[in-house]
């Protein structure tokens, strides 16, 4: 039986016997089943890789492989990419949030498997990046995947996205309620009853395959050691301020390095730089290898001093002021490798190396409280915690992404008011000097962020090119007022542009400007030209212009139709009635329950 015709018995089937709610919840536990076995490989994929390298390192030896080892990882994953997929389409939250807004929620299918091989590489050899970008997009593939072969709507294939996105983030962290919290406070996914069952769904799905699968040693759990105690709140908001700073200071280095890399147009040349930048840090720093959750280990169980292991300092790791220099410098440092490391063509995230940055503020900013002898002693353990949500939130823009995930991963809320405090503060902090996430910043200045103002969700689902009138008719510059008489009698509209064979605007006739002398025979041998107008630069939009910018258009010159261009040539009319029953039924598309 032919594969569309079988498709097309068992959809017709499903919409006899199973309600559209119901059939979504089912969906929804599907993605979280196969988004925790996605994230089983992914993890133990990079922890073996990992371990086979590493393993026989001596802890009081440098050891040279910390150069080598994650550029063959970078270099293994751009082979593939380039001549294994061909495909130079971006992997991370980022490109998840442009599909939603301009693409209808269409991922490419090969992201199921893509994205998980790139960041096995990346990581297992050591790039300094995080899991959750790579899962993440796997977990979404695999919803927008299915609602394509099943042919479900943009809001339900938004929400098979988002379901996704949850069930791979729970998967990762086995954190279900920060996972939801995560669709739908970065991937703006709108909450309603409709959506939030789906996702709590495929969250905890997620969250018990991984945890039925994968070993203890390579889940991501901390235990609080110390109680929350009320006199440290001064401290703790005082953290909220500095991890704002550093959330500032991890976007703004990503930005730099990612605009001096661009300059160099020879992607190999880019990589090579790329890659030994990252060589010499990981060298000289060697937490920065990996993910780092493991230095937030060493942390939190009181081994710290573990962190100088198989550094050229490992001699002089005792001393009190140098340890917290190497502190300071693996935090200011971890951006720049995960920048670098992505740029070379590693596959990755800054999840994890945001939170880890922000463990890294946390522990440093107690230990030198404690050093200096000036206050109580400090719970180094829940400081580091703290600033891991601190960091994490302020990056992404997302507090209560942050402040969950910590509490979840620590299997308690025994830290939940510091998590509060200093999470809101930093967020307050970046958002004064940054009004989007590092995620949306880029969509954001084009025009392509789909956010929770519905109105604004709308116009940025909308594309011009889906809006162009085809009605109208042309006319050639060379024709004369007798030939524009004759396309008039066939025409519906009052508009004429002139274009000439290659398609270039010459300009535009109204029919108001010819309707006297149009019953003239005498005057039919007029070349159309003397009619002709030319419009103002607010009177004409690009086919790649954003509906908002249109929009504005309109609203500065009042017309009904606005001319649209490509390159200079014309294409057609804009008009407010075609965009208006658009908007409408966008607006349908996106609001219904």
């Amino acid at each position: 039986m032919d594969s569309k015709l079988w498709l097309q018995k068992l959809l017709k089937w499903r919409k006899k016997h199973i309600n559209d709610r119901y059939f979504i919840i089912y969906l929804s536990v599907i993605i979280g089943l196969l988004s925790g076995i996605a994230a089983y490989f992914l993890k133990s994929t990079v922890y073996y890789i990992e371990y086979f390298l590493t393993s026989g390192f001596q802890k009081q030896e440098q050891n040279f492989w910390y150069v080598i080892y994650p550029a063959i990882g970078i270099f293994l994953t751009v082979l593939f990419i380039r001549f294994v997929l061909k495909d130079k389409t971006q992997h991370g939250i980022p490109r998840i949030l442009y599909v939603i807004s301009k693409l209808g929620g269409k991922m490419k299918h090969h992201k199921v498997f893509s994205s998980l091989l790139g960041g096995s590489l990346t990581a297992g050899f050591g790039g300094s990046i995080g899991l959750e970008a790579p899962i993440i997009s796997t977990g979404s593939t695999l919803g927008s995947s299915l609602s394509q072969l099943l042919q479900l709507n943009y809001k339900t294939t938004t929400l098979l996205i988002g379901c996704g996105a949850a069930g791979a983030m729970a998967s990762i962290f086995t954190t279900p309620i920060a996972a939801v919290i995560f669709s739908l406070e970065v991937l703006m996914l709108d909450l309603t009853i409709s959506s939030i069952i789906p996702l709590l769904m495929a969250s905890a799905t997620g969250a018990i395959t991984t945890k039925l699968l994968l070993a203890e040693k390579i889940l991501i759990h901390f235990e609080v050691s110390e109680p929350f105690v009320v006199s440290d709140v001064p401290f703790f908001l005082v953290l909220g301020i500095l991890t704002g700073v550093v959330s500032l200071y991890f976007n703004r280095m990503t930005y730099f390095i990612t605009d001096k890399l661009a300059i160099v147009r020879n992607i190999y040349l880019r990589g090579l730089i790329g890659v030994s930048l990252l060589g010499v840090l990981i060298f000289l720093f060697p937490p920065l290898y990996g993910e780092g959750y493991d230095a937030i280990r060493l942390i939190i169980s009181g081994d710290s001093i573990k962190l100088v292991n198989n550094s050229i300092f490992y001699m002089i790791r005792e001393n009190t002021w140098f340890f917290a220099g190497f502190l300071f410098f693996i935090l200011v440092l971890k951006v720049i490798a995960t920048t670098l490391t992505i740029e070379s063509g590693g596959i990755g995230g800054i999840f994890a190396p945001s939170a880890v940055t922000g463990g890294l503020t946390g522990f440093t900013f107690a230990r030198v409280l404690n050093d200096l002898g000036w206050t109580k002693q400090l719970a180094e353990s829940n400081f580091t915690l703290v600033g891991m949500a601190g960091v994490l939130g302020a990056v992404l823009h997302a507090p209560l992404t942050a402040i969950f995930l910590i509490a979840e991963m620590t299997n308690g809320y025994e830290l939940i008011v510091p998590l509060m405090l200093t999470s809101t503060i930093s967020f307050i902090t970046i958002k004064t000097f940054d009004p989007h996430s590092i995620f949306t910043k880029k969509l954001a200045e084009r025009g392509e962020l789909l956010t929770h103002h519905k109105d604004q969700a709308v116009l940025t689902l909308l594309n011009v090119k889906d809006v162009i009138d085809s009605d109208i008719l042309t006319i050639q510059p060379k024709a004369t007022l007798g030939d524009l008489t004759h396309l008039i009698a066939k025409s519906k509209r009052n508009l004429y542009p002139v274009v000439d064979s290659q398609k270039i605007f010459q300009g535009l006739v109204i029919l108001d400007d010819v309707r006297e002398d149009m019953f003239n025979h005498n005057k039919y041998g007029i070349p159309i030209t003397k009619y002709l107008r030319q419009l103002q630069a607010n009177e004409i939009v690009s086919i790649n212009d954003t509906m908002e910018s249109v929009m504005e258009k309109f609203r500065q010159t009042g017309n009904y139709n606005l001319l649209v261009l490509n390159k200079g040539k014309y294409v057609g009319f804009v008009s407010r009635a075609n965009i208006f029953n658009a908007y409408r039924q966008t607006l349908i598309d996106v609001s219904q329950e």
